[in-house]
């Protein structure tokens, strides 16, 4: 054991149990050392002898405080909260010659790890005391991490939930004349928020706005980002916004977000008339809609034809965006949907499904099922997703 001494020099940490011992009678001092010298492992014990001398030799090297609770410079339960104060992660054992079970259980709730009487201690006792108040405070410490990642988690799970996007429809006669569905599949495991995102906002003239999206890459960053996008979409979208000019907005938006220049996004967004039978769309670099006219059996399903409008949003500059006009008709329906849709391997093998695979899964299921056609993707998965995914269903239901 090393010779007690307020200036021992430090000795390696793993190889070393180390003691703060403090204690202004130097008799006592002296019996701590006794105690101690017959530890099974190499000790040091640094002296402080006032509460001022433990904040110059209070260290993270030290794993237990060893206090009395008479002390030149504060007493009783003040002593010890200042040193709790001093020293909140490491362990803490009251070694006082106050034979009070009452103050006992008062430094326990206090927060120390346990309390000895001096006249009652011997060797084995001290140095297993020490053991013990070393491992409860590990755990104590353990618990409490424990505890405020559990807390994080759920902040995490509130803010995430609180970005998540209401559909907004306005007047009660488009709530029962348009079929709206939504699912959303973060990837990232026990997450609510993805790179993926979707909304749908109907503005004061009736018309109805829709948007799908997808950020590459996976994680919180691109989740943030995707978030900010649907934000700025909806807000530009009710301030009256459209086409080109509100793509230009949101390549701006993005480019300010993005955490590096290579992160780009792929958009589909539509524009239908009050009426739900005429639309605008923009396929900004993002996989085409499929369309429905007439049911799924025996009527026409098909990707959306015509020029895409553009390249994804974030490569390149000065881009203008064309707009692609869709007839509606009387019975119509619309699929949105990401990447995360299509890209599941089909058999275990290295095809994907593919557009083709989906338009074919859908007229096997005879209708369009979000919850029936993820489940079958899923499946594909193994049930467990490799990627995020969107999909919104738009239709005019038959009155």
């Amino acid at each position: 054991m090393t010779a007690l001494s307020p200036g021992t020099p430090a000795a390696p940490a793993e190889e070393m149990l180390t003691i703060l011992l403090i204690e202004d009678d130097a008799g006592d001092a002296f019996l701590v050392e006794e105690l101690l010298a017959g530890s099974p492992e190499p000790t040091k014990i640094i002296w402080a002898r006032t509460l001022a001398e433990t904040r110059e030799r209070l260290t993270d090297d030290v794993h237990c405080v060893v206090v009395d609770l008479s002390l030149p410079d504060a007493t009783g339960l003040e002593a010890l909260r200042q040193v709790l104060t001093m020293a909140p992660d490491t362990a803490v054992l009251v070694l006082t010659g106050l034979n009070d079970a009452h103050m006992g259980v008062e430094a326990v709730a206090a927060g120390a790890q346990d309390y000895l009487i001096k006249q009652d201690v011997d060797d084995r006792l001290l140095g297993r005391a020490i053991s013990y108040a070393i491992e409860r405070k590990r755990a104590d410490l353990t618990q409490r991490k424990l505890a405020e990642a559990q807390h994080r988690s759920q902040e995490n799970a509130r803010l995430e939930r609180g970005l998540l996007p209401i559909p907004m429809l306005r007047d009660e006669h488009t709530r029962k004349a348009l079929l709206h569905q939504a699912r959303y599949l973060p990837g990232r495991r026990q997450a609510l928020l993805a790179g993926d995102f979707w909304d749908t906002v109907q503005t004061q003239d009736g018309a109805v706005h829709v948007v799908i999206g997808d950020v590459c890459g996976h994680g919180p960053d691109e989740a943030a980002l995707g978030a900010a996008l649907r934000i700025a979409w909806r807000t530009l979208v009710l301030a009256g916004h459209t086409g080109n000019d509100l793509l230009v907005t949101l390549e701006t938006v993005l480019r300010h977000e993005r955490k590096s220049p290579e992160i780009f996004t792929t958009m589909c967004t539509v524009t239908i008339d009050p009426d739900l039978k005429h639309a605008q769309l923009h396929v900004v670099g993002h996989p085409p809609p499929l369309f429905v006219r007439g049911g799924v059996r025996g009527g026409v399903l098909d990707l959306v034809h015509g020029t895409p409008s553009g390249p994804p949003l974030g490569i390149f500059v000065d881009v203008e965006w064309t707009t692609i006009d869709l007839p509606l008709g009387d019975d119509w329906a619309m699929l949105l949907y990401t990447d995360g849709l299509i890209e599941a391997t089909v058999g275990g093998g290295p095809d994907l499904l593919g557009t083709e695979g989906l338009i074919r899964l859908i007229r096997e299921q005879g209708e369009i099922d979000l919850d029936r056609i993820i489940t079958a993707v899923q499946e594909m998965h193994e049930n467990a997703l490799n990627d995020d995914l969107a999909a919104v269903l738009v239709g005019r239901r038959r009155l």
